[in-house]
């Protein structure tokens, strides 16, 4: 019997609070607290060779395989062999030496905490991984196997579409919107349009059918494959707009129109024509902006182009040129007519190189109608004006340059370098803003413009005829 044999202690003396071993020659044998005092009595502990493990309370001296305390010994107080309590670093070496010892070792009278929260999370680990395993092969070889080519199909589509969807505005559209396919001395052409009576006169851009002009050629080739030939009835370059007229074709369906004044920006919208040639195309977006100012010729086109667009992110391509642009309710709310390019710089039409890039721009349905309906009845489009030269002012606004005699601007006491900040209650940040305020006004509307120096000006809106070039 030694001095560190468990035996050789008064069993009644105290034990460690940790590892519940007693003290050898006044020691605390296996102290974890090294140097540290005792902790009842704050004295400093002696301790004698081997000392007892820190957790298991066994002699250490069994090795130095797994023993991590001295190299003196072979074999624990218990008996039991040091590797099932201690294995070698491998635990996964040949059964019977280490392995799943752990498991199966006798567990120690005393164990910490450590040691217990360490086979905890070895068994938690090893169930998880056992546990993946079997459930991955046993669910990927249970049952026979099954082929979607074996089932039968399922019930034909049957009933209208959902009022309010991308489906039902096409459904109610598509058979009104036709494809325009364009010849002249200037080359050719296409792009879309849409039926606005049962007659046989149809809307569109006039970028797309400018080049049948005086001598050229316009086809419109319906939903059904129908084709007719169409005779431009009057057009207007300062907004893009253009009524064409088929004869000889019956059971037209007309458009239901709607109105552009009370869209709101995020409105879903859709969008229909012939892209690239490929005619019915639908596409869908929302509203993105309102109140645009556009050059319907891009970059290299003149205050005569600039239109009030309605912006939305629909897809619209060259060839979406005319069609309509319409709310969920199907009713026609804009004419497809430019795009945002970083190749070309803006306008698009048939011919156009650019492509989307989710910035369309469509001609508000009111402005149109109106346009469309003098155009019909007059066969010559009507451009509301004030008679003022206008361009961007240095610190914003626009600032008006020559006012023609007898113009309503000169009726109104509007005088050159005026700058113009607001129409009634829309801002006036540039004269290209200022142009598509008045295109969007009736010829005799009443508006009042608030200028840089704040003072108002009551303005009553002209109306003139458009020659088209």
């Amino acid at each position: 019997m030694t001095e560190n044999d468990p035996s050789a202690h008064d069993p009644a003396a105290p034990r460690h609070p940790e590892t519940g071993q007693q003290p050898a020659q006044g020691g605390w044998a296996g102290n974890p607290y090294g140097e540290q005092a005792k902790p009842e009595s704050g004295g400093a502990p002696q301790y004698s060779e081997p000392s007892y493990h820190a957790v298991t309370g066994a002699d250490p001296a069994y090795g130095q395989s797994a023993n991590p305390w001295s190299a003196s010994g072979s074999q624990m107080p218990s008996g039991q062999n040091p590797q099932s309590v201690y294995p070698p670093p491998n635990p996964y070496g040949q059964p019977g030496t280490s392995g799943y010892a752990v498991a199966a070792a006798p567990e120690p009278k005393r164990s910490g905490g450590k040691l217990l929260a360490g086979v905890a999370l070895v068994a938690l680990l090893v169930g998880g991984i056992a546990g993946g395993t079997v459930g991955y092969f046993t669910g990927g070889s249970s049952g026979p196997a099954s082929n979607a080519l074996d089932a039968p199909k399922p019930a034909q589509q049957t009933g209208n579409a959902p009022a309010g969807s991308v489906e039902a505005v096409a459904q109610k559209l598509s058979p009104s919107v036709v494809e325009l396919q364009v010849s002249g001395a200037q080359g050719a052409g296409e792009g879309s349009g849409f039926v606005i009576s049962t007659d046989g006169y149809i809307l569109t851009n006039n970028h797309v059918v400018e080049v049948g002009a005086n001598g050229g050629q316009i086809q419109a080739v319906f939903q059904d494959g129908k084709k007719a030939a169409a005779k431009i009835v009057g057009r207007d370059p300062t907004t893009d707009i253009a009524v064409v007229k088929v004869n000889g074709v019956g059971n037209l369906t007309p458009v239901e129109l709607g109105r552009s004044d009370d869209l709101r920006v995020g409105q879903s919208v859709v969008a229909i024509g012939s892209p690239f040639e490929l005619a019915g195309t639908v596409t869908s977006g929302i509203v993105s902006s309102l109140h645009r100012p556009v050059r319907a010729g891009g970059s290299s086109g003149d205050q005569t182009t600039v239109m009030d667009a309605v912006q939305t992110d629909a897809a619209i391509n060259p060839g979406n040129s005319g069609g309509p642009l319409a709310n969920m309710a199907g009713q026609v709310i804009g004419i497809n007519s430019a795009i945002y390019s970083p190749q070309s710089g803006g306008g698009q039409g048939g011919g156009s190189e650019g492509g989307n890039v989710g910035i369309g721009f469509a001609i508000p349905i009111d402005q149109a109608r109106r346009t469309a309906d003098t155009i019909i009845k007059t066969g010559q489009a009507v451009q509301t004006y004030i008679g003022a030269e206008v361009k961007d002012a240095p610190q914003g606004g626009a600032e008006l340059g020559a006012i023609k005699p007898g113009s309503p601007a000169e009726k109104a006491g509007l005088k050159a370098g005026d700058v113009v900040t607001k129409i009634d209650d829309r801002p006036i940040d540039s004269a290209d803003t200022l142009v598509a305020a008045v295109r969007t006004r009736a010829p005799d509307e009443k508006a009042t413009f608030t200028l840089s120096d704040n003072r108002t000006v009551e303005v009553t809106f002209g109306g003139q005829p458009v020659q088209p070039n």
